[in-house]
């Protein structure tokens, strides 16, 4: 078949990057596009203007689609005969981490690419790569240009094999008249991201969107997915000239804008209203977390208890280092530069994710308008007002009283029987006094109405119901206990008795001093910072509960499992009756 020059074959082009190159060549020149990618169908959706776009092409004839297996070069090559260039944009994610699934679909895949195309006589072949396959993980790269050579060690097995793929695609230049270079575009976001965004923005909902991993100074660069359509074009034009400085090289792609990349997700989570990332967490922390993840990753095997990690692991160590790089050789001899700021890429993605907007304000003015958590667990009363500090002076004084009589029962040097017995007449005789004073000493104009001193029915009632549930729990526990049938409520009843009689014993001062002390501090605090502390703790009891169930998922068979299966196994070989 004879070539035209007019036609070219985006592979992956349903993907991230794919969608974005054909809609951009389809705006430039009069290209004639074939869509190659493993789904079935287009499926456009009539609904979305870029799907518009892609739906008159496809009428008028400039634009078709193959499906393709990029591991069966028969169908690579019923794609790309007769065409002059190929875009090899395969998505940056599989859909499993299976290594022989991965290796046949990238490096095995761009084998079959290569092969194909010498076959056809394909002028061009340009492969969009990634700048992961220069980074380790534990190193900042600072301003880094294409002298990099690869990591040392892959911690992400996607980024090896897309050096493997990449070191395939450079060899394979000027042999048999087919030109190649490879793009390395930096942390591509977008719409249509299926990465970045969606994960943190899956995190923020869970309350995590908060911490900072580390001191927040790292520097990053990203590129808006349409510069990375832009700079695919621009080698194709570079590579038609066909200049030395181009073929079978390497060029890092950038929005030419370094960035915090804490500064980064906050734009984010603020436009699609999150809160901002302000609370710092220890790097090594984290880092001995994700460690542990992956040890226990590894220890599940082919159950994959933590199917996530890697896309984690991943996101750890970009929020720990710097990565920035020069784009200095693609903007001399491709001639790229960003066609959308970073600036105007965060809006637009923005925008394109609003379906993940948070459905809630992080306003502290619009929290107050319903009781905090603490303030309903404290009964919205008059406990509740004292111990959150709504009244400053009714709270220091009944603190105050408190920690008076705390020094009066336990440091006073007395017995608590005789310190009970001597308050008891400090109050009757202050009491006695008060009342047999002239109601005009010392300003009082009125004596303490004996109601003060009543409890209403209501209260007693409430009192003896409480009482009565208490008994009557109590006395139900008695009788599970007495039954000997509940090893796990023994267990929990001894447990709590033992702890208390320990603290009876030992510690029973610190105990009311310490729990006097949280009593009017750690309430207060946790209702301010309610939604960080919960944060935290959902994070604490998620990794405990894994960690829980890797536990008992390597524990070796129980005992009665044993004993059942042995009854069993006798069973099966126990003669059947009435035989000899």
């Amino acid at each position: 078949m004879a070539i035209d020059s007019r036609v070219c074959v985006v592979i992956g082009g349903k993907g991230f990057v794919g969608r974005s190159l054909v809609g951009r060549l389809l705006k430039v020149r009069d290209w004639v596009v074939r869509i190659a990618d493993s789904a079935q169908s287009l499926q456009l959706d009539p609904s979305a203007d870029q799907d518009t776009d892609l739906a008159e092409a496809l009428a008028a004839g400039r634009l078709s689609y193959f499906h393709v297996d990029v591991r069966d070069k028969h169908q690579i090559i019923r794609a790309v005969e007769g065409s002059s260039v190929v875009f090899h944009v395969e998505t940056s994610t599989t859909p499993t981490q299976d290594f022989y699934v991965c290796y046949t679909l990238v490096v095995q895949g761009a084998k079959n690419i290569i092969n194909a195309c010498r076959e056809c006589k394909v002028k061009r072949l340009i492969y969009s790569s990634s700048a992961d396959v220069v980074f380790d993980g534990s190193h900042d790269i600072h301003n880094g240009d294409e002298s990099l050579p690869y990591a040392w060690k892959f911690e992400d097995m996607l980024s090896d094999l897309k050096a493997q793929a990449e070191a395939l695609i450079l060899f394979a230049n000027d042999i048999d008249g087919l030109l190649t270079c490879v793009l390395r575009p930096s942390n591509v976001f977008g719409p249509g991201d299926t990465e970045i965004i969606p994960f943190i923005v899956n995190h923020a909902k869970y309350g995590w969107s908060k911490f900072i991993i580390g001191s927040g100074e790292n520097m990053s660069d990203f590129t808006y997915v349409e510069n990375v359509a832009h700079a695919l074009i621009c080698a194709e034009e570079a590579l038609s000239s066909r200049m030395v400085s181009v073929s079978g090289k390497v060029f890092f792609i950038t929005n030419l804008d370094s960035i915090k990349f804490w500064d980064f997700i906050s734009l984010v989570l603020e436009g699609l209203g999150y809160q901002r990332a302000m609370i710092k967490i220890p790097s090594r922390l984290v880092w001995y977390v994700v460690l542990f993840i992956k040890w226990m990753d590894a220890r599940m095997d082919s159950r994959r208890l933590f199917k996530k990690y890697p896309l984690v692991h991943k996101f750890v160590q970009l929020a720990l280092r710097t990565r920035t790089f020069n784009c200095s050789a693609a903007q001399a001899h491709l001639g790229y530069s960003p066609v959308v700021s970073l600036e105007e890429g965060i809006m637009f993605t923005i925008q394109s994710f609003s379906h993940l907007a948070s459905d809630k304000t992080f306003s502290r003015d619009s929290e107050f308008d319903e009781p905090s958590k603490v303030d309903k667990l404290l009964g919205s009363g008059k406990v509740a007002d004292i111990l959150l500090w709504r009244d400053d002076r009714k709270s220091f004084a009944c603190f105050l009283v408190l920690l008076l009589l705390y020094y009066w029962f336990f440091f006073s040097g007395r017995t608590f029987v005789s310190s009970a017995a001597l308050l008891l007449l400090v109050i009757t005789v202050s009491v006695s006094g008060y009342g047999i004073l002239s109601t005009n000493i010392f300003g009082f104009n009125q004596r303490i109405s004996l109601s003060c001193f009543e409890i209403s029915e209501v209260d007693m009632m409430n009192l003896v119901k409480t009482i009565t549930i208490m008994w009557n729990k109590a006395v139900h526990v008695t009788r599970a206990l007495a039954q000997g049938e509940d090893w796990n409520l023994f267990f929990k009843v001894a447990g709590s008795l033992y702890i208390l009689k320990w603290i009876v014993s030992y510690y029973l001062t610190a105990a009311i001093g310490i729990g006097l002390a949280l009593a009017f501090t750690a309430l207060c605090v946790y209702e301010q910072y309610e939604e960080v502390i919960d944060g935290i703790a959902k994070f604490f009891f998620y990794a405990m509960k894994e960690a829980l169930t890797l536990l008992v998922k390597n524990l070796p068979i129980s005992v009665p499992s044993l004993s059942h299966n042995s009854n069993a196994w006798q069973a099966d070989k126990r003669p059947p009756l009435g035989s000899d």
